[in-house]
């Protein structure tokens, strides 16, 4: 591989570290014709993934000395459509809870839906008008645990209501993460959330905003608008510019999997207001 200027986004020696055995297991189980032609170095195909992540910038647009646009979006869509992405995310995510003393598997989540304007690119059919917002576009229904870590993420038309988005979170929530007893949401989640939820097991308790004016961080809530705000530094995730809302979900993933492994490597530092200052939490 050449040799070339070091980008921001670039993945550190340590920070590839915790996922490059994924990544090498994957080429390993795709044998057969091609295999010994392949010349891109993966870690120059998960940089490359990182900068259109980071920076918004559209996939013909990498710069020249990564690997071929097409060649970079064609992995991002295999590693999303055969599960590596998850993969990856979800391993960063279970080290960054033994970091901070968690269980692996969490017993308490936080749910919210964020709706983001798209792009020209994205057909109709794939996007709504909230009315709440006044905005067209897409919604993303999350679910956090509380370090504001993803677990599950439905990306919808943003004309789909929270608790419609919510109760699918939940279903994927209940398969994916059976421990979990205990859901927060806000008062725009209706009833049938909550029965929802106990039809699955989980308790869902809506948090209700103080009748008081002005900004006051909501018990347990703040969490996962943290996690919104995270996501909101990745330029690519401030609007939807995937015509795909699976390729929206990855994109979710590549963000996270970028934060998380900053964290575990001491890359990173707290960017929104000092840690003592915030309300605690359990689970």
């Amino acid at each position: 591989m050449t040799p070339r200027r070091v980008y921001r986004s670039d993945v550190s020696d340590a920070r590839w570290a915790l996922i490059e055995p994924v990544f090498v297991a994957w080429r390993a189980a795709r044998p057969g014709p091609g295999a010994a032609a392949r010349v891109h170095d993966l870690r120059e195909i998960v940089n490359a993934i990182l900068y259109v992540n980071r920076t918004g910038i559209p996939w013909e647009y990498l710069p020249h000395d990564f690997p071929p646009f097409k060649t970079v979006y064609d992995y991002y869509a295999k590693w999303e459509a055969d599960g590596t992405t998850e993969q990856v995310h979800d391993l960063l995510r279970d080290r960054t809870r033994r970091a901070n003393a968690r269980a692996v598997e969490p017993s308490a989540a936080v749910v919210d839906a964020q709706s983001v304007k798209t792009s020209s690119n994205v057909a109709e059919t794939s996007q709504g008008i909230d009315a709440g917002k006044k905005i067209k576009g897409r919604k993303r229904h999350l679910i956090t645990d509380t370090l504001g870590l993803v677990l599950t993420v439905v990306v919808t038309a943003a004309s789909v209501h929270d608790s419609a988005g919510g109760k699918q979170a939940l279903t994927e929530l209940a398969a994916a993460h059976p421990g979990v007893t205990k859901v927060w949401a806000d008062g725009g989640y209706q009833a049938s959330v909550i029965q929802h939820g106990a039809g699955l097991g989980i308790d869902v308790e809506v948090v209700q905003r103080p009748k008081e004016k002005g900004f006051r961080p909501l018990p347990k809530r703040w969490v996962i608008e943290r996690t919104f705000g995270w996501l909101m530094q990745h330029r690519r995730l401030a609007r939807d510019y995937e015509a795909l809302p699976q390729r929206s979900r990855t994109m979710i993933h590549w963000a996270m999997a970028n934060k998380m492994s900053r964290e575990l490597t001491g890359e990173s530092a707290p960017t929104w207001r000092i840690e003592t200052d915030m309300p605690p939490t359990s689970a």
